[in-house]
C-alpha cells in the first residue's frame, strides 16, 4: 500500500519530532494502566480487610411478622401474636449444608450459634458476643487458631477462646476459669482454652468462641442453629449468590456489600475517578498526536500542493495522515502496555517487613486491551483533522507557498 510507505516515510524523515510522539503516548498509556492496576488492586485490599474476618453470605431465618385473623366469627380483625422469647432458628440446616457443598462457588461454611452473654470474673463483668461452632470448623469464616498468642484451639466440652482485649479487660488467661451467664439466664462455668489477636477490635475485644455442643444447652437451642455463615471464592458474586439462596432455602440471605455500604460507596467513587484519571490521559494523548500532525500537514504544504498538481486524489492525502496517526497510536500504545506492565510487576513485588505489599497493585489487571484499543483509536481520531486540512488543501496555494 503506498500511502502507507508515504506515512512512514514522513515519520522516519524527522525521527526526533516522531520518537517524541511516541514516547508521549507510551507514556500516557503507562499511566493508564498504572491507575487501573492501582484501583484495582486497592479494591481487591479493601475488600481482602473487610471480608477477611468475616462472612461474604448470612443465612438467618425470616423475619416472623404478626398475622391479622379474619373470620366470620370475629366482630373485629385479630392480630396472631409472635413470641418474643422463643429464638428464631434454622431447624433443617443439616440440608441447608447439603445445598451449600453442592455449590461449587462456595469455599467454606460455618453452622452456628450466635448469641449475647457475659463474662464474670470476680467482680468484673464484661459483654460478650457468643458464638457457638464445630471445633473443626473454627476457623472456617475468620483465621482464629493461627492467631492464638496464648494457649491453644482446643475447645473440648468446657472450653472458651476469647480476644486478646477482652482477655485484658477481664485479667483472663489460657487455663483460667470463668462464669459464662447467657441471655437466656443460663449460667455455666468455662474455661479460657485460647486466647487470640485478629488486629480487629470488634473481633479481639468483644467475640468468644465455643463449641457448638457446648452453646446448644446455654442458649436452649437442643437442635437447630441461628446462623449459617458462608463464604465464597469471589467475593463479588456475594449479591447473586445471596438472591439464589434466598430462592432456593427461603431464608434471609444478606450479603456482606449490605453490612458495608459505606465502603461500597467508597469503591464506586474510587473507581469514578480512576475513570476520570484514564480520560483526562487519553485526551492528553489526543491532543498531543492531533498538534503533532497539524505541524506536519503545515511543514509538507508544498510537497502536499505538489502530489495534488500531479493529479494525487484528496483521499490518498487523507489515508497518508489517517495512517501516521495509526503508526504513531499503535507503536506507543505497545510501548506503554509493555513498560506499564513491568512497572507495575515492579512495584507489586515491593513487600513492607511484615510481607505484605507495599502499594496495593494488582498488575493482571491492568485494562492492556482497553489501553490499547483506546489508544489507537484515540490517535487516528487525532488525525483526522489535519488529515481533512491537509486533503482539502488548494495546489496552487501550497505551490506558492
Amino acid at each position: 500500500m503506498f500511502a502507507l510507505k508515504v506515512a512512514r516515510r514522513y515519520l522516519l524523515s524527522n525521527p526526533s519530532q516522531t520518537l517524541l510522539l511516541i514516547a508521549g503516548v507510551a507514556l500516557g498509556v503507562t499511566v493508564f494502566i498504572f491507575i487501573t492496576a492501582l484501583i484495582a488492586g486497592l479494591a481487591v485490599r479493601l475488600t481482602e480487610q473487610v471480608t477477611g474476618n468475616s462472612a461474604h453470605v448470612s443465612l438467618e431465618p425470616p423475619a416472623r411478622l404478626a398475622r391479622v385473623l379474619k373470620g366470620p366469627d370475629l366482630p373485629v380483625e385479630s392480630v396472631a401474636l409472635i413470641s418474643t422469647f422463643q429464638r428464631r432458628q434454622i431447624r433443617d440446616w443439616p440440608m441447608v449444608l447439603d445445598l451449600l457443598r453442592a455449590d461449587t462457588d462456595v469455599s467454606a461454611i460455618s453452622a452456628q450459634i450466635s448469641g449475647s452473654a457475659f463474662l464474670v470474673k470476680s467482680e468484673a463483668v464484661s459483654p460478650v458476643s457468643i458464638i457457638g461452632v464445630e471445633p473443626q470448623g473454627i476457623d472456617a469464616i475468620s483465621r482464629i487458631t493461627p492467631n492464638i498468642v496464648d494457649g491453644g484451639g482446643d475447645l473440648g466440652a468446657d472450653g472458651l477462646l476469647i480476644g486478646v482485649r477482652l482477655a485484658e479487660d477481664l485479667g483472663l488467661g489460657a487455663g483460667q476459669s470463668v462464669l459464662l451467664r447467657t441471655e437466656r439466664g443460663v449460667e455455666r462455668q468455662l474455661t479460657v482454652r485460647g486466647v487470640f489477636r485478629t488486629g480487629l477490635q470488634s473481633l479481639d475485644e468483644r467475640v468468644a468462641f465455643l463449641s457448638l455442643q457446648t452453646a446448644r444447652p446455654l442458649f436452649l437451642l437442643p437442635e437447630g442453629v441461628t446462623n449459617i455463615e458462608v463464604k465464597l471464592r469471589d467475593p463479588g458474586d456475594a449479591r447473586a449468590t445471596a438472591l439464589f439462596l434466598a430462592e432456593a432455602t427461603g431464608l434471609r440471605a444478606t450479603p456482606w456489600q449490605e453490612k458495608n455500604l459505606g465502603l461500597e460507596d467508597a469503591l464506586q467513587a474510587q473507581a469514578q475517578t480512576g475513570t476520570l484519571i484514564q480520560v483526562f490521559s487519553l485526551i492528553s494523548i489526543v491532543i498531543g498526536v492531533s498538534s503533532a500532525l497539524v505541524l506536519s500537514a503545515y511543514r509538507r504544504r508544498p510537497e502536499i500542493g505538489i502530489m495534488r498538481a500531479f493529479g494525487v486524489p484528496g483521499g490518498f492525502i487523507l489515508w497518508v495522515f489517517l495512517l501516521q496517526g495509526l503508526l504513531i497510536g499503535l507503536t506507543g500504545a505497545l510501548i506503554g502496555c509493555a513498560t506499564g506492565y513491568g512497572l507495575c510487576l515492579w512495584l507489586a513485588g515491593i513487600t513492607k517487613p511484615d510481607g505484605v505489599q507495599a502499594l496495593p497493585i494488582a498488575p493482571e489487571q491492568g485494562g492492556y486491551v482497553a489501553a490499547l484499543l483506546l489508544t489507537t483509536l484515540g490517535a487516528v481520531i487525532a488525525s483526522i483533522l489535519p488529515a481533512r486540512s491537509a486533503s482539502r488543501l488548494d495546489p496552487l496555494e501550497a505551490i506558492q507557498q
